[in-house]
């Protein structure tokens, strides 16, 4: 028996290495407290292709069934498609088992109850880790049962039904899985649509053999970037390994931001649903909300992280939301995330615009970013109120999430880490000589 290591319990989910902080012993209590926690009657579990997912579940699911409730087994899922599961059917609680990105060694789990509504670290994350740590848990006198359910054809109607296939024309775009859950799904949906696909890397394997499915860190784009250019296609698209994120490339194999996805997304959902709400992270470009307010959206800016997002997506009634992370969310998708639809939608407004992606972006991307610069900092309140008195004289200084300071014709965002002693930088500006001044001047004073 071993006992559960409480770092493994994180902000939106739990995560460690396997066996040394997540093993079978630590699954089944996290199985036991989940069903502590929220009471359900039966628990949608899905999980991904790693080595330890198997077994991760056979123990997490005895866990729950201990204490009362029943498990209905998914099988081999994305973490879009459990959300869908758990919506869709009326579960009262789902979990996937899934590290997403990390390297092969990690696996954890994804939980939610009801429609979807995923736990956080607030919402039920640490009160499941106090329960596991506690380890006083009482069988129920009714064990719980495992039923087995194939959501895929439902979940594939699900996707299309996001896009009106008679706009649609053939086009030729490369997907890299990354040997991850886009291997499964992938091939399902775009069995039904006129897109020439060509395959990267499809084959479902946890040991990543052809590099990590983590498409954010622009090395893992490489392969994709080449074979899009080689093959000519209008697009490449990237899953991470439980494929609820997508990163894509244009038709010159160019890298795609995710905040740039945000508006194409944006920008074909307002057609169809004029005046809606759409959310957007104080991330992104200011590029993103001109195009939300010029189509004749409303633009809502929110801090960073899916369970806030979901939540001011829910309160707002938001169609839609998109993170420079590459997640993007779903109003109809029960207010989660995939990059399936995302990426569904972006091939449409190609079909219907007749555009390449370059020249669909051309309007909206004008802008120079930095990308995400973190620096180890030892007193974070210090240096946000060091940066506030250096850019007093600022059009605008805001706290949703750290400091966000704007001028006329640059900005940037300083936030804490959730986890380590780190202040993350992002800053804009409308030249590469701007962004460059302002990059520098303000790591100076950060690392100063």
């Amino acid at each position: 028996m071993r006992t559960a290591t409480p770092e493994i319990f994180k902000s939106y989910d739990i995560r460690g290495i396997y066996p040394s902080e997540l093993n079978e012993d630590v699954a089944r209590k996290i199985g036991r407290a989940f069903v502590e926690f929220l009471h359900p009657q039966a628990v949608a579990v899905g999980r991904d292709m790693r080595t330890s997912s198997e077994p991760l579940f056979a123990a997490f699911a005895e866990g729950v069934n201990l204490q009362g409730a029943d498990v209905i087994d998914l099988g081999l899922t994305s973490t879009d498609e459990l959300y869908f599961s758990v919506g869709h059917f009326g579960y009262s609680a789902g979990a996937m088992i899934t590290a997403s990105h990390n390297p092969k060694e990690y696996n954890g789990f994804k939980l939610c109850r009801e429609q979807a509504i995923a736990l956080s670290a607030e919402t039920g994350v640490f009160a499941i880790r106090d329960l596991v740590l506690a380890d006083r848990f009482t069988p129920a006198q009714k064990p719980g049962g495992i039923q087995r359910k194939d959501p895929l054809p439902e979940f594939v109607s699900h996707c299309l039904s996001f896009i009106d296939r008679k706009r649609l024309r053939p086009l030729r775009i490369v997907v890299d899985a990354g040997n991850g859950m886009a291997g499964h799904i992938v091939p399902a949906v775009f069995a039904h649509l006129p897109f020439e696909v060509i395959p990267l890397y499809f084959e479902l394997d946890g040991n990543f053999p052809n590099h990590p499915a983590s498409p954010i860190e622009p090395e893992n784009m490489a392969d994709l970037q080449a074979a899009v250019r080689r093959h000519r296609a209008d697009l490449g698209a990237a899953f991470d390994g439980d494929a609820d994120r997508v990163f894509i490339t244009d038709e010159r194999g160019a890298l795609v931001g995710g905040d740039m996805v945000t508006a194409l997304v944006s920008k074909m959902l307002l057609r169809s649903h004029p005046g809606s709400t759409i959310l957007y992270n104080l991330i992104c470009s200011r590029g993103v909300p001109e195009l939300i307010e010029r189509s004749g959206g409303h633009a809502v800016r929110t801090r960073v992280g899916h369970s806030i997002i979901k939540s001011v997506m829910r309160e707002q009634n938001a169609i839609f939301g998109g993170e420079h992370s590459g997640h993007f969310y779903f109003r109809d998708h029960y207010f989660a995330d995939s990059g399936l639809i995302a990426l569904l939608v972006v091939l449409e407004l190609i079909c219907e615009e007749d555009k390449p992606v370059s020249q669909l972006l051309q309007p909206l991307d004008r802008r120079y970013r930095s990308g995400e610069i973190n620096s180890r900092v030892t007193d974070i309140a210090a240096k946000l109120r060091e940066l506030e008195a250096r850019y007093a004289d600022a059009l605008e200084i805001g706290h949703l999430d750290g400091v966000t300071i704007s001028y006329a014709d640059w900005w940037c965002n300083v936030r804490p880490s959730n986890t380590e002693p780190l202040l993350r930088l992002n800053v804009e500006a409308d030249s590469a000589e701007l962004l460059a001044a302002k990059r520098d001047e303000i790591l100076s004073l950060i690392r100063g």
